[in-house]
């Protein structure tokens, strides 16, 4: 298997003079975490001076400190530096999972040309935090091909059932939306020929800034004018059933500000509010945590995986099961905050897990 890697490069430029600025990025984000070059430094493997030497380049380039040493507090990122750092995350966020898509559409392109190539295996899901570990293992499988697109959803299942994908990945509200949920996908599913494959359940709530200075609470806190919020893209499983989560409360979207403000992942909406620009976002408690936000839940989805039972007999198949139920990724989840482990690889009917509803 060849596997292809994009990752994005940030350029600036000046009087004609395009500067990479990619390590300069990574220098910072240690200094932000650490308080120490020499943090920076070791992880870059390079030099106390060259870190310096280079701090102080692109402090020139842009005419503004980056860095300021405070006795006794060591070395801190200036208000600009910060800036940087954020913007560098939010670029992260929201470009990860579309690159990655690009990557897999030209690996699986370049691996089907390959003579003895293996069977490749087709799954779409939603990106979150629990996928990409999954798509971390299988990726080490020497024996599976995995072509792995972040779709959401609706369109994971639309996938499946036009024969666009093989495990199409969908989440399901616990508790009273669930049958709305349940009703908005019905058209995809069919009890006969599909099956669901357990996985993980994740904590949704509103993602709020440190020590939450405004005091949002639940739902209705977004009515505040002073509160900015930041939305998932219209196309998410997530937007859907936040919009659905505001007809239960009767909550009109006009009255809160920012609700046409949206961004592609958990990480992205956490980034933007984490950086300022927003005061608080819908998503997955492990987005929260990674970028230091509280978090308020409010209800908890079950994750799983649909797919046609024909594709159950594949050997390729029943080590996807495996690795869904070995110690490896149970561990992984263990360690993301909001997630656990729900009979992870357990193979079950459409009514066993939709309670007859479809």
């Amino acid at each position: 298997m060849i596997k292809v890697e994009i990752d994005p490069i940030w350029r600036f430029q000046r009087d004609g003079d395009a500067q990479s600025m990619k390590i300069m990025l990574e220098f910072l984000t240690e200094i932000r975490a650490t308080g120490k070059i020499t943090a920076a430094a070791d992880r870059a493997g390079v030099s106390y001076r060259h870190a310096w030497n280079l701090i102080e380049k692109w402090s020139d380039f842009f005419k503004m400190p980056l860095v300021i040493r405070k006795q006794g507090a060591g070395t801190q990122l200036t208000d600009f530096g910060e800036k940087l750092v954020w913007a560098g995350q939010r670029l992260e966020a929201r470009l990860r999972p579309l690159l990655q898509n690009l990557s897999q559409e030209l690996e699986t392109e370049i691996n089907e040309l390959l003579p003895n190539g293996p069977l490749i295996l087709r799954v779409h899901a939603s990106h979150g935090f629990a996928v990409p570990k999954l798509r971390e293992l299988l990726g080490r499988e020497p024996k599976i091909g995995i072509d792995f697109r972040y779709v959401s959803n609706q369109n994971s299942l639309a996938s499946l059932a036009h024969g666009g994908c093989d495990l199409a990945g969908m989440h399901l509200p616990q508790g009273k939306l669930r049958q709305r949920a349940i009703a908005a996908n019905k058209e995809w599913l069919n009890p006969n020929t599909h099956r669901v494959i357990s996985l993980v359940t994740r904590e949704m709530g509103l993602m709020v800034q440190r020590g939450n200075p405004l005091q949002i609470s639940n739902l209705e806190s977004l009515r505040n004018p002073a509160v900015r919020f930041v939305n998932r893209e219209p196309d998410s499983g997530t937007r859907l059933l936040f919009d659905q989560l505001l007809a239960q409360h009767r909550i009109n979207t006009s009255s809160i500000r920012g609700y046409e403000q949206s961004e592609f992942t958990h990480a992205a909406v956490a980034a933007y509010v984490a950086s300022g620009l927003a005061d608080v976002a819908f998503g997955v408690e492990s987005a929260a945590r990674q970028f230091n936000l509280d978090f308020v839940p409010v209800l908890t989805e079950d994750y799983v995986f649909v797919c046609r039972k024909q594709i159950l007999k594949l050997p390729a198949m029943q080590r996807v099961l495996e690795i869904m139920r070995g110690k490896e990724f149970h561990a992984a989840i263990a360690a993301l905050p909001g997630y656990r482990v729900k009979d992870a690889g357990a193979i079950k009917t459409i009514s066993q897990v939709f309670r007859n509803s479809v």
